[in-house]
């Protein structure tokens, strides 16, 4: 590590260094030696015009002389010609041997009355100069200055700027190993830190004093396992909470990942299992009841809330298998052991199922032996009196015993139904041809209305007793005029029979199909209803695999509704 991080800020040492050398070379260098010649170009513009003056005013020396005398107070070659370019005079040259100037770029300007620059190699010495000429009468003089010493200081300069960015990589060397040290050092502790978090010891902690970027990452991280070991002190608590919880529990719940491995379960799953749970193995190894594994598949894949209801986990026990699908995938089933609830109900129902058989025949002696008593004509009106007061409860003792009887049967799944596809309409019509009598005698009209097309699955004879049952309701509660009618649906029929009577309260909508539950109780009993009525109607319904509802509102009439669902066309 130490080497990496050496190599990485040796390297970012270099860059800077050598983008600094670059920048100063092609930039400061540049800007000094171009500042530099435009002072030396602009002293030796200031010569040559001093030189012009002095040829023009002075006529007692020689022109050699002059050029002699001007270019060693200058330290530069002066060269005097005449219009034609001819070489008058040279300070560092014979001038007869010299060649014609009047081409040269800077006599040019000067013959033409300007002051002219150029900068080039002489061919004669074979040195860089740099040539400015001024006009005079009669030719032009010229100072040419060797530009080999500025040359010279700028290799200097440059070689000076070579050594100090040199110092400077050594320098940077040292500070970049004395850095990567001390980075590494305080890296290896924050490393060595994560490691202990990422092995589970979250009790670890980084101490770092300073302030820098490494400091505020150890601070963070520091911090992040502070909270890390609150969150999963937190998570374990609440862990163990609800395990006590769910062990405490009388009901098995077992959870299952996506591919049927049991994740968990708790002592009532291990008390039920033939043989232990055994934690990520698959389900069907525990249990292979296959309405039990069909509730979990059916919670996995739907995503939805299952119920099945399982009799082969354990021989002669019967289970409530709830699945409920998990976010990360799989399911959890709760098993509720049913058995002795189911028992208890069995003998409840054979109880009233018993009791109601042995009361048929004393009540058919009683209301027969009265119906003959009465037949006799007694003299007294009061005995009289008293056997149609026998009679009639008698009579409604009867009808008790048979509702019960009918009621146990139902429940029981010991009625047979004939299911057959049927038209809803024939359904209505039956109904309704059954009670028109009766309601035309009680001044209430039956009207059939909404009649859906599709052919349901239903037992005609039962079906028509849960349609008796709501009739006679209306016709005892309602009055006026009691509507019948199906509407279609995707998957079933709704029925409904409506009255336009006093309405029910809302309080009492989710008892009306309960066990001798009444609204009215008194004028239930002087109606003469059992109170099963509605129970029989609810649970023909529910055998058929359709719902049953009421609406109503107080004053506004009372609907009753039920569904059954479409039979396939084959």
């Amino acid at each position: 590590m130490r080497s990496r991080i050496f190599i990485k800020l040796l390297a970012a040492f270099v860059f800077v260094i050598a983008a600094t050398t670059i920048t100063i070379d092609f930039s400061v260098r540049r800007a000094w030696e171009a500042s530099l010649r435009q002072e030396i170009n602009r002293n030796l513009i200031q010569k040559t015009l001093l030189l012009a003056h002095r040829v023009e005013v002075e006529h007692t020396q020689s022109l050699q002389d002059i050029a002699s005398q001007e270019a060693q107070a200058a330290s530069a070659r002066a060269t005097i010609i005449d219009p034609t370019g001819k070489v008058l005079a040279d300070s560092e040259a014979q001038a007869s041997t010299m060649e014609n100037h009047a081409q040269r770029k800077e006599f040019v300007a000067a013959l033409h009355g300007k002051v002219g620059s150029d900068e080039r190699r002489s061919r004669t010495l074979g040195v860089p100069f740099l040539y400015v000429a001024a006009p005079i009468s009669g030719g032009a003089v010229r100072f040419a200055y060797p530009l080999s010493e500025l040359e010279a200081t700028t290799q200097l300069v440059r070689h000076t700027l070579w050594f100090s960015s040199g110092l400077a990589f050594i320098v940077a060397l040292v500070i970049a190993a004395i850095t990567a040290q001390y980075s590494a050092r305080r890296l290896r502790r924050i490393v060595g830190f994560a490691e202990r978090i990422a092995s589970g010891d979250l009790s670890a902690r980084i101490a770092e004093g300073s302030s820098d970027r490494i400091g505020q990452v150890a601070a963070a991280l520091d911090k992040t396992a502070r909270k890390l070991e609150e969150s999963f002190s937190a998570l374990q608590t609440s862990q163990r909470q609800l395990e006590t919880l769910l062990n405490s529990m009388q009901d098995a719940v077992i959870a299952v990942d996506a591919d049927g491995r049991v994740q968990w379960a708790n002592r009532g799953m291990d008390r039920l299992a033939l043989q232990r749970t055994r934690l990520h193995a698959p389900i069907v190894e525990t249990v292979r009841d296959p309405d039990f594994l069909t509730a979990l598949s059916g919670a996995t894949d739907t995503q939805r809330v299952t119920a099945r209801r399982a009799a082969s986990i354990i021989p002669g026990r019967t289970f409530d298998v709830t699945a409920a699908p998990m976010p990360g995938g799989g399911a959890v089933a709760v098993l509720r052991d049913l058995t002795e609830t189911e028992r208890v109900e069995k003998t409840r129902r054979d109880f009233i199922a018993n009791v109601s058989h042995e009361l048929r025949t004393p009540l058919t002696s009683i209301q027969g032996y009265t119906e003959t008593l009465l037949d006799s004509s007694p003299d007294s009106n009061h005995a009289r009196e008293f056997l149609e007061i026998i009679r009639k409860n008698a009579a409604r003792m009867s009808r008790l015993t048979e509702d019960l009887l009918t009621l146990a049967r139902v429940e029981s799944g010991e009625q047979p139904f004939d299911i057959q596809p049927v038209a809803p309409g024939e359904l209505l019509e039956e109904a309704a041809q059954s009670f028109r009598d009766i309601a035309r005698n009680q001044h209430v009209e039956i009207v059939v209305e909404n009649s859906a097309p599709n052919p349901v699955k239903a037992d005609r004879e039962a079906i028509h007793q849960v349609f008796s049952n709501l009739i006679d309701n209306a016709l005892k509660y309602g009055g006026g005029e009691i509507v019948l009618g199906s509407l279609p649906g995707k998957h079933n029929v709704e029925f409904y029979v409506r009255d336009s009577g006093p309405g029910i309260g809302s309080e009492h909508l989710q008892r009306l199909f309960e066990r001798f539950y009444r609204v009215d109780k008194a004028r239930s009993r002087e109606s003469g209803g059992t109170g099963l009525g509605l129970a029989i109607a609810k649970h023909i319904v529910l055998a058929h695999g359709g719902t049953i509802r009421a609406e109503s509102e107080l004053n506004h009439g009372s609907t009753f509704l039920f569904t059954l669902p479409v039979a396939q066309s084959s």
